[in-house]
């Protein structure tokens, strides 16, 4: 491809398994990157050979660069995406998408306005076994889907001392606020969102190493029902001392269900109707041959050591896919914000004696706040510093 897509990744540290992913990738060339930490900057940079160094974000989107890619801490990502949105460029964000609604309704505007690509970087979608339970549901094999459940378990209290928006941003707010792990998946399984959370908590019983209680709760549970009636259940733990879990899923219809593994030696699991005279479990890559599709057939090595399980590559190439067909983002401002805002809106009710709350659809709101459900206008998560 004699004209590359030109790449600008800011946050070096996340953005390295980005820069695998499109130096994997034929038509995209990563021509610089951006750090607040100019050494930071620099040993990445040197790192992969990138000749284009940035500690100004703002100049960096000003070049002639086509995509960029935000993996900066949480608060930054709707703010920079929506102002190189607005300077002409594509953008594939990590995750969340956003964190205020505030930050949402501008990040919107910033799409609409652009016509560019966006996209949410929501990884854990693309694991192996998540894309397989997606066309097995995609095909009708689950029959009437009516339960899920994700879990994201993963205590992180080291890197709160480490990174340090990570204190306020993932264990500084009560809620289930870093939930697009385990929503991402079932919502799209289910091809519905989420309509209203009943958000709950486990209490505290873990202190910072300054000796002060962590405002969330060690275990956060969130009930979803979504437009269609279906129940979900989110658990997200990054408190408590437990080995990880990083990713576990189930999911349950009419004619199947679906278990993924819980470790030692346990392996993802399934039953389905169509496939089975008897109620009983099968291995999941029983269904590999079939049912697998093609992107995870026969992937690169640079795809598996790209990171989280090949997603990070994954997610980057069927970006790119989009944009040089101009057909739609993978997950784009709407699908984000359906994994996204359920987890803003559970702050509400969990510090409101965990009441069910309305989920604003974006995709409807068409004046900001008035169009609001009112337990929202009124609330914090409107806008945060």
């Amino acid at each position: 491809m004699k004209n590359k897509l030109k790449v600008g990744i800011v946050g070096a540290p996340r953005g390295q398994s980005f820069i695998r992913s499109f130096q994997a990738i034929e038509e995209t060339d990563v021509t610089a990157i951006c750090d607040l930490n100019i050494d930071t900057g620099e040993r990445v940079a040197n790192q992969f050979n990138i000749d284009q160094r940035y500690s100004d974000f703002e100049k960096m989107i000003q070049s002639d660069l086509d995509i960029i890619v935000v993996s900066t801490p949480m608060p930054l990502h709707a703010p920079q995406s929506a102002l190189a949105l607005q300077e002409g460029k594509h953008v594939i964000s990590e995750v969340p998408a956003a964190t205020d609604l505030q930050q949402c309704w501008e990040l919107v505007k910033s799409v609409e306005n652009s016509k560019k690509k966006y996209m949410m970087a929501e990884n854990y979608v693309y694991t192996k076994p998540n894309i397989l339970i997606r066309e097995l549901a995609m095909q009708g094999l689950f029959g009437d889907i009516y339960f899920g459940e994700g879990q994201y378990l993963h205590e992180l209290k080291s890197l709160n001392e480490i990174t340090k928006w990570r204190r306020k941003w993932q264990t500084g707010r009560n809620g289930c606020t870093y939930s697009t792990h385990s929503l991402g998946p079932v919502l799209q399984w289910f091809e519905d969102r989420v309509c209203t959370v009943s958000c709950f908590g486990s209490g505290h019983h873990y202190e910072d190493s300054g000796g002060k209680q962590y405002e969330n709760e060690d275990t956060i549970s969130m009930i979803c029902k979504t437009t269609r009636g279906g129940l979900v259940e989110i658990r997200v733990d990054m408190l408590s001392d437990r080995p990880a879990l990083g990713q576990y899923y189930s999911l349950q219809g009419t004619k199947g269900c679906y278990e993924a593994a819980r470790g030692l030696g346990d392996q993802p699991k399934i039953w389905l109707a169509e496939h089975s005279d008897q109620v009983v479990w099968q291995s999941l890559s029983d269904f590999e041959e079939q049912y697998m599709p093609e992107i995870w057939r026969n992937p690169s090595m640079e795809a598996l050591q790209a990171g989280h399980g090949g997603g990070d590559y994954l997610e980057v190439r069927e970006f790119v896919d989009s944009i040089i067909n101009d057909t739609k983002s993978p997950i784009d401002i709407y699908e984000s914000l359906d994994m996204t805002v359920p987890g803003l809106v559970s702050e509400v009710s969990i510090n409101r004696e965990s009441i069910p709350v309305e989920v604003p659809d974006f995709r409807s709101i068409k004046r900001f706040p008035e169009d609001l459900p009112s337990i929202l206008r009124d609330s914090e998560i409107i806008s945060w510093d």
